[in-house]
Formats: structure tokens, C-alpha cells, sequence
């Protein structure tokens, strides 16, 4: 079995046509047709039927599509790390990163690393933690900011960057705006937005909550920062968000106060695979993400 038969057969099980996976590939449609038949020749079974004037996959066809798509994905993932060890500067970095950091954490740090190693490229995936969590122990993604940091997985390895406030967002005609810290239970009979249930921020603000007393109301829900910043600034409830969040702008009509009791923070860290070395421009990178916040306890935003 060689490797062009295997991309050949891809190709055309992706487009269902030989001509146009032959156009595709830049060779002769009889070449396509006769590494095809060679690879069913070996496998002992047809992949491809014709349908009319149209080429199907067969149930093992698709089958053996699948695998043959994720040993392609594998070949190409090897050279590629073969290329980093060759040359870290000149490597790709997967990373992940949540909504709560992309205004402000990762462009400061990616914009940083780049003057130093300006060759190195950057795959971005953003999601929730549970996501970044599992494209860490997939490999799908090589490190991910997260906040908060999770604690006690023996599959990731966890380094603390800082500890960051959440503060309470209020509309500026809220009874509490004039002040500079307050009482989370002063909050107790205002009506809160969150994330909705499953999402890290919507957990830590309830949890501040119960500690604070009392239950919060969230009779409104937003999926993203700014449907929840827009719905404070409406003036139809308050939140609670991290300070990052709130870095360069408030919202227009709303107030950013800190909370003194009780005191509510977030671990934000970087992870990275526990059981699998780094790639040469992975290190890199991680290296230089801890040397960036390296001393830093805390910062305030």
C-alpha cells in the first residue's frame, strides 16, 4: 500500500468524481483510476461503485475512508514535528484559549512572543474549558490558557499565571453605582445575567453567591461576553465577570465596582499534555509564557 494511493482514494471519496479529484491533484485521470484499482487489487474488496455517471463509496469504502483520512492527518502531523525539531523558530503552535481572554491576555502575550520569534505561526481554537480541556488529552490542540485553572487531572499539567478579581458590572443608574466596592450580598435582590448552566464563569459567580448567602436570581442569559455586557448596559440586570473582561472599555451606561465580601478570584493557567513532551516550538512557546508572568502573583487589569 503506498501513500499516493491512499490520497488519491481520498480525494476522490471526498468529491465522489475522479475527473475532478484528478483535477484537483494535478495528474491524469487514468493514473487516479489505476492507483485506485490497485489499492482494491490489495484490500481484496471494491471501495468505489459506479452510480450512472457518478462514483459512490461502498460501506467499506467509507470505512476505509475514515481511517485512511486520519492516517493522512498523522503522516503530515509527524512531518511536521519533524520540521519544528529541525527548525523550532519556524514551527506552528496549537492553541486554545477561552472567550475571557481573548481581548486582552492572549493578544499581549501572542504579540510579545512574535517580535521575539517572529517565524513561528499560531493555530487559535477558542472554547469552554471542558473543550480545551479535552483537546489537550486529544492532542487537537498543544497548550490552552484557561480560567479558572483546573486542579487534581492527572492527565494535564497546570502552571498558574496570575490570580485576577471578579467584579460586579452594574448600570450606571443602578442604587449602588457611586460606590467603589461593595457587598456581593448588597446584590442579593437584583436580577443577575450569566452564562448559561455547564459554563465555568456561570458556576464561580453562583458559587460566590451561596457564599455571599443567598441564591442568585438569573432570569437572563447570554451565551457570549458581549450579549451579557449589552444586557447591562440596558440596564436589565447586573453580572459578575472577570476583571480582564473589562480591560480596555467599559460597556457604554454601566459601572465596574469591586466585590470586598467575599472576596471572589480566579486562578487563570496555562495546560499542556502531562504524559506526552512538548514538540521543540511548543516548548518554545510555553517557555516563554511562563518567563511573561513569571514573578507575577497577581495583576490587575
Amino acid at each position: 500500500m503506498e501513500l499516493r494511493q491512499l490520497k488519491y482514494f481520498v480525494e476522490v471519496a471526498k468529491r465522489e468524481h475522479i475527473s475532478e479529484a484528478a483535477d484537483a491533484l494535478h495528474i491524469a485521470q487514468s493514473a487516479v483510476s489505476r492507483q485506485i484499482s490497485n489499492l482494491e487489487e490489495e484490500l481484496g474488496i471494491p471501495l468505489l461503485k459506479r452510480e450512472g455517471r457518478n462514483i459512490k463509496l461502498t460501506p467499506v469504502g467509507k470505512l476505509f475512508a475514515e481511517h485512511a483520512i486520519i492516517a493522512l492527518q498523522a503522516i503530515d502531523n509527524a512531518k511536521q514535528k519533524i520540521d519544528e525539531y529541525l527548525d523550532p523558530e519556524r514551527g506552528t503552535v496549537r492553541v486554545g484559549f477561552p472567550s475571557s481572554l481573548a481581548s486582552h491576555i492572549l493578544p499581549e502575550v501572542i504579540s510579545a512572543f512574535k517580535k521575539a520569534y517572529p517565524n513561528v505561526s499560531f493555530h487559535l481554537r477558542q472554547g469552554s474549558n471542558h473543550f480545551l480541556m479535552d483537546a489537550i488529552k486529544q492532542s487537537d490542540i498543544d497548550l490552552a490558557f484557561i480560567g479558572p485553572a483546573p486542579t487534581r487531572d492527572p492527565d494535564l499539567r497546570v502552571d498558574v499565571l496570575f490570580k485576577e478579581k471578579i467584579v460586579a458590572l452594574l448600570p450606571d443608574t443602578h442604587p449602588l453605582a457611586a460606590q467603589t466596592h461593595i457587598s456581593l450580598r448588597m446584590l442579593a435582590n437584583d436580577s443577575f445575567i450569566f452564562f448559561p448552566n455547564g459554563f465555568i464563569l456561570r458556576k464561580l459567580a453562583v458559587d460566590a453567591c451561596l457564599r455571599a448567602g443567598f441564591h442568585p436570581s438569573v432570569p437572563f442569559e447570554g451565551e457570549d461576553l458581549d450579549a451579557i455586557k449589552g444586557l447591562v448596559s440596558a440596564g436589565i440586570g447586573v453580572t459578575l465577570l472577570p476583571e480582564v473582561t473589562l480591560y480596555e472599555t467599559l460597556p457604554k451606561n454601566t459601572v465596574r465596582i469591586q466585590i470586598r465580601d467575599p472576596e471572589v478570584t480566579r486562578k487563570v493557567g496555562l495546560i499542556s499534555p502531562q504524559h506526552r513532551e512538548l514538540a521543540p516550538s511548543e516548548k518554545l512557546f510555553y517557555d516563554f509564557v511562563k518567563g511573561y508572568f513569571e514573578g507575577l502573583l497577581s495583576i490587575n487589569f
